[in-house]
């Protein structure tokens, strides 16, 4: 995440959609029915089921998603056609939609995730220094909500992660060991305030692409959490990730850490223009345990929006409310999207821009007020929030962008 190199990322191709049809055959052709489809089974990617008399195929991990209304382009479930029937059927799946509507019936509930709030603020600490203000964690800002400290390390053993706190971020604050560390994070548990750890940035070098891995993954994720006190876990790998193992290693790491377990994911831009990416495809395969997807909308250049209409150029408001629908459109929950921003112009390479701005954006999302030039096809009065890279950049301007953004978010619907 910090100083990352800008992605000259101005997509040209759009994605055509169009509506199935399936003919059915006579009774000597009909195909066997899969097994009937349980509401408390679990599938993965593969996975077949049979409902109403059509077999159905699992894009991903699924559980109490039934095939009938959760099929379609975007959704969990491919249609595979008719069977067990000599009755023709020439109806395509209800929820094939076009590309540019919403296709995706979101849960009624939500995830347990601690006691954040309907509508948060996610901030970064650096465990680092490189200019922006030094903090120890006890100093961050009550006015961040969810605090992802940047970063944990990779280890030699695959999948495996460990933290230690930078000797040069301790060397700005006048010392800072372990113990004060784990005694910061209880203050800010006291205040009302949720920490964990991050994993990742543009330097990370944590690979999740086995099952092994993926066990010291989760593993040594949940030893940080009892160690220090983490609330959860941020996936911000920037060099590649394995949804299939990585959603893996997340359910492991749940089962061990119970409900309230936080997982955020901090995406960069084009990694959420479609759901055949591999970020898109994790948040859509752990949507029943997943907290929030923090995209990060900027050091990307300009992109197309969920009117597939034209690319929008980052650092605009209009950058803003056209790539989040595509979350929402693709199968992710409103509560599960928030906006991702730098702090400053000097956090990030490109697409800063002014926390007015992104109330406006949060405006036009939610409420379909304040919007720019682009207006989203729906309001998501559920959208959770904000995120900024990162509370050490921000304290150095002045706290603008949570002073400005976090007070607006509890005035959303």
């Amino acid at each position: 995440m910090p100083s990352r190199s800008v992605i000259l990322a101005t997509v040209t191709a759009l994605v055509a959609g169009g509506a199935a049809v399936y003919f059915g055959g006579d009774a000597s052709a009909a195909t066997a029915c899969a097994p009937a489809w349980s509401a408390t089974a679990v599938y993965v990617g593969g996975n077949t089921a049979s409902q109403n008399s059509h077999n159905y195929t699992a894009k991903w991990w699924t559980q109490n998603e039934s095939p009938a209304t959760h099929s379609g382009q975007w959704d969990v479930w491919a249609d595979s056609g008719a069977c067990g029937s000599s009755t023709p059927t020439t109806t395509p799946p209800t929820t094939t939609p076009p590309t540019t509507s919403p296709t995706t019936a979101p849960p009624t509930t939500k995830p347990p995730s601690g006691t954040l709030p309907a509508h948060f603020l996610t901030g970064y600490w650096q465990n680092f220094y490189n200019g922006a203000a030094a903090l120890k964690l006890a100093s961050v800002p009550a006015t961040y909500d969810l605090i992802a400290v940047a970063f944990a390390d990779a280890t030699s053993t695959p999948g495996a992660v460990s933290f230690t706190l930078d000797s040069g971020l301790a060397g700005q604050v006048g010392g800072y060991t372990d113990a004060q560390f784990k005694a910061d994070i209880a203050t800010l548990h006291s205040r009302g305030q949720k920490v964990i750890i991050s994993v990742g940035g543009q330097n990370g070098t944590v690979s999740v692409a086995d099952s092994g891995s993926a066990t010291n993954f989760a593993t040594s994720v949940y030893s940080l959490m009892t160690t220090y006190g983490f609330d959860g876990v941020d996936i911000d790998l920037e060099n590649g990730i394995n949804p299939t193992y990585m959603a893996g290693a997340l359910r492991s790491l749940r089962a061990k850490a119970g409900a309230n377990l936080i997982i955020t994911l901090a995406p960069q831009t084009i990694d959420m223009q479609s759901t055949g990416s591999s970020y898109f495809a994790l948040a859509l395969s752990i949507k029943d345990i997943l907290t929030v997807v923090n995209t990060q909308f900027y050091n990307s250049g300009s992109m197309l929006g969920c009117d597939q209409n034209q690319a929008y150029s980052q650092g605009t408001e209009n950058f803003l409310t056209a790539l989040a629908c595509i979350q929402t459109q693709g199968g992710l929950r409103p509560d599960q999207v928030a906006l991702g921003l730098p702090a400053s112009a000097a956090a990030a390479g490109g697409g800063y821009q002014s926390p007015a701005n992104v109330n406006a954006a949060l405006d036009c999302l939610t409420r379909g007020t304040n919007c720019g030039s682009f207006k989203p096809p729906a309001t998501y009065p559920g959208l959770r929030g904000a995120m900024t890279w990162s509370i050490n950049w921000d304290v150095s301007n002045g706290n603008s962008f949570a002073n400005t953004v976090h007070p607006h978010l509890a005035t959303l619907p």
